[in-house]
């Protein structure tokens, strides 16, 4: 199959951004990821790791976003055009720590197009490197993966996951609408299927609304660390194997992995894996 969007393999864009306490403080009463008052995070303290996926949020007036919510198609993303985009999966390397108030540069690469033929026909695959730096040096390496797909006449998700064969420990996880308008807020993302129920139901056919990827990814996360106090995040990867619906009960299944990497999910009531993750320590 010839790839059309061959051309925007090697494009690069970079821009600067910040994470301010107010973020911060945000985030963590998002995440219930303890204190959140006036005095939990000031400028020059580390920020926790992914909280970074608060910055650089694509920012166009109202004119220029699509029907889904996202920016219309092109710029330095290639103009594919399959309705439905979804956030597949990435790994992050942590190098430095970054800081609150720290002055952040991006350099993003797009590394790769693929396209290939599923069973829900063509999709395209769009892989994008991310470095950011603070004045102190490189701090954080990371790849993305966005799929296109074309919009479905029906729901059919994924065969399901089952639950992995030994678990280390799981915990239940409140999801309401309002937790993720608030991380749709902090994040800056206004995809649909997870604030307009109706858009989500009619248009991208899915059941209920949709828990953000991110958002999950970011609870594995922070329970890892809440279970490994002091420890340094060295790598994290994600991967999305299912849709996480509002109407869904979550909990959050670890297990344990050699030399102390552990890996994590996100589960349903029914025992479907949604997000699949795994961090390894710096120390």
């Amino acid at each position: 199959m010839e790839n059309e969007f061959a051309a925007w393999i090697g494009r690069t864009e970079e821009e600067e951004d910040d994470v301010s306490p107010r973020q911060a403080r945000r985030m963590a009463a998002t995440l219930e990821s303890g204190p959140c008052d006036s005095a939990a995070f000031r400028s020059g303290d580390p920020l926790p790791p992914l909280w970074h996926w608060m910055a650089f949020a694509p920012v166009v007036p109202m004119s220029g976003l699509g029907s889904d919510g996202h920016p219309a198609r092109g710029g330095f993303l290639p103009p594919v055009p399959l309705e439905r985009r979804m956030w597949a999966g990435g790994q992050v390397e942590f190098l430095d720590a970054l800081r609150i108030g720290d002055t952040l540069h991006r350099r993003s690469e797009i590394l790769n197009v693929a396209e290939k033929t599923g069973k829900t026909g063509r999709m395209v695959f769009v892989t994008v490197g991310h470095l950011l730096s603070t004045p102190r040096g490189p701090a954080v390496r990371e790849t993305q993966d966005i799929v296109y797909i074309a919009m479905p006449e029906r729901y059919s998700p994924p065969p399901p996951v089952p639950l992995p064969d030994r678990i280390d420990w799981e915990e239940p996880v409140e999801t309401s609408s309002v937790r993720l308008f608030r991380f749709s807020a902090l994040t800056f993302n206004a995809h649909r299927i997870h604030i307009d129920l109706p858009y989500a139901q009619e248009v991208e056919k899915y059941p209920a609304l949709v828990v953000h990827g991110p958002l999950q990814a970011m609870l594995t996360m922070e329970a890892a660390r809440r279970r490994n106090p002091g420890r340094q995040p060295a790598t994290f990867r994600h991967r999305g194997v299912r849709p996480l619906l509002l109407s869904d009960s979550v909990r959050l299944v670890g297990e344990p992995e050699a030399e102390g990497a552990v890996k994590m999910c996100t589960v349903t009531s029914e025992g479907h894996q949604c997000m699949q993750t795994r961090v390894t320590w710096a120390n």
